[in-house]
């Protein structure tokens, strides 16, 4: 059976990492339920390597430990793994799909499945309901009845800008656009828990 959260960027240096570590932490303070394993790999990521400075930097001030973090390249077995996977960009989650094709109703973009979630959990308590797959296979299901309810937005508004040789607010700024998708994510999650 499918479990966790993979995140995916480009190079697994900067959004994806950032990305795992605050969803863990979110997840860790905002739902007492069974832990969720969050990972994160890059389409192009050479293996081993250490976050970029400036996002371990940003990862270290929410509390986290990034120093064991070490780059991992996207694989299959990842993939089909995976309960939900979130890619920072359209072209992202299309390398996905192309790699593992069964992975595509469970991959979105995090942006794109975060506006998903925030619709999901306002249409109530009535249409939460238990799924054999436990909460997180709940809230993809849910992400995915929502999908009809929302206005398309331009394909750029999907798309997490990489802050790669950018200054450490830049990384700040993308750390925070990453905790406001995710924040509706973590809801959705609790309230299938």
């Amino acid at each position: 059976m499918a479990s966790g959260i993979l995140f995916v960027c480009h190079a697994n240096l900067c959004r994806s990492p950032m990305a795992e570590f605050i969803a863990r932490g979110m997840l860790g303070r905002e739902w007492a339920g069974e832990r969720i394993p969050t990972s994160s790999a890059g389409t192009h990521a050479l293996p081993g390597y250490r976050m970029h400075p400036h996002a371990a930097t940003v990862t270290a001030g929410l509390g986290a430990d990034p120093t064991t973090f070490r780059s991992r390249t996207l694989r299959p077995e990842a993939l089909a793994e995976a309960g939900l996977v979130l890619a920072a960009t359209r072209r992202e989650r299309a390398a996905c799909v192309s790699l593992v094709p069964a992975a595509m109703h469970r991959a979105f973009t995090l942006r794109q499945f975060g506006r998903l979630a925030a619709t999901a959990c306002g249409a109530g308590p009535a249409s939460l309901g238990r799924d054999p797959g436990g909460p997180l296979a709940a809230a993809v299901s849910a992400v995915r009845r929502a999908r009809g309810q929302l206005q398309p937005v331009s394909p750029e508004e999907d798309d997490l800008a990489d802050p790669v040789g950018q200054p450490l607010p830049v990384f700040q700024r993308c750390a925070s656009e990453i905790e406001a998708a995710l924040a509706p994510v973590v809801k959705l999650i609790a309230a299938y828990g």
